[in-house]
């Protein structure tokens, strides 16, 4: 038998071996596999949701969004917090690694990175914001 007889036969034994497997295996396995995943996400969702990271990364972002004058919207989405202020959002959501976030400027992804939620939001927040301040125009004067 030559290479291309023995490939060609390995490949049709893989593609009758999948034919084999029944949709019910197939969803068995999915869910078997979104079992593992949550199982490994789950510290950190947990951290996410209720630790004390998140509620001071709420308090600084609005800190600093009511001195740049921009109002600061939180969002839950099935397990992500979406931060919006103006063109910038921040999203964070648990993964097996730790907590992601993501940054993101007109809808267009500026960067990701793992963060320690035994570090400091303040610094997070003002990294978040800091392009947004860079960025300020400076208020319009008022006639009275």
């Amino acid at each position: 038998m030559s290479f291309l007889d023995n490939l060609e036969s390995n490949l049709k034994s893989m593609e009758s071996r999948d034919e084999r497997v029944s949709p019910r295996e197939r969803e068995r396995g999915r869910k078997e596999a979104d079992r593992v995943r949550a199982a490994a996400t789950a510290p950190f969702t947990e951290q996410l949701r209720r630790g004390p990271f998140t509620a001071d990364l709420l308090n600084e972002a609005t800190r600093i969004g009511y001195g740049l004058r921009t109002k600061v919207r939180m969002t839950w989405i099935d397990g992500v917090l979406r931060l919006d202020a103006r063109e910038h959002r921040l999203e964070l959501k648990a993964t097996a690694e730790g907590i992601l976030a993501r940054f993101y400027v007109n809808q267009s992804p500026t960067g990701e990175e793992i963060i320690d939620a035994s570090g400091s939001a303040r610094k997070l927040a003002e990294r978040w914001l800091g392009a947004l301040a860079a960025g300020k125009s400076a208020p319009a004067s008022h006639p009275y």
